[in-house]
């Protein structure tokens, strides 16, 4: 909740003045309703706030698809958040399997083979990858897309379950 005086704002722990009377920081806080009302201060709801992956500042959801337009002959691609989306996972997937990636490169110029740990590892997490991409396309809607990368019961948050590398 905000507060105002007079149309004015009133910012919570600010001290403030009023009719020649100086107000402590914490007034605000320890001030009854009855007493901010005989003031003349009124409280105001905050003004809603929505995830900008999804929507934006006013509410509006936000397009899921790419969007081609042509401007004076040159063809544009907005990305729609669904490929927002799956491009994240893409760089949160290649900065797991960075790390491990030299393996990689030593089979191709020395033929040693990558440790099966290292490779169960890598494989894992393209998988997941992959099956969060699908969960992302399989979205129809703002609001399925809003429930996929929401918070579970448990208050956990949704996230794409990456393998973890123990070795």
């Amino acid at each position: 909740m905000a507060f105002k005086l007079n149309g004015n704002p009133l910012a919570v722990d600010v001290a403030f003045s009023h009719n020649d009377i100086n107000y402590p920081a914490n007034w605000l806080r320890l001030s009854t309703a009855q007493e901010k009302k005989d003031l003349g201060i009124t409280e105001v709801a905050d003004a809603p706030t929505y995830d900008s992956r999804f929507y934006w500042g006013d509410g509006t959801a936000k397009a899921l698809d790419d969007i081609k337009e042509t401007i004076d002959g040159v063809e544009y691609t907005t990305q729609g958040v669904k490929s927002v989306l799956k491009a994240q996972e893409k760089v949160t997937a290649g900065n797991l399997l960075a790390p491990y990636d030299w393996y990689v490169v030593r089979k191709a110029e020395k033929s040693t083979a990558i440790p099966s740990a290292i490779q169960t590892f890598r494989d894992g997490v393209r998988t997941a990858c992959d099956k969060r991409e699908k969960e992302i396309d399989a979205c129809s809607d703002t609001a399925a897309l809003v429930t996929l990368y929401s918070t579970k019961e448990d208050g956990t948050p949704n996230m794409t379950q990456y393998p973890v590398n123990n070795s």
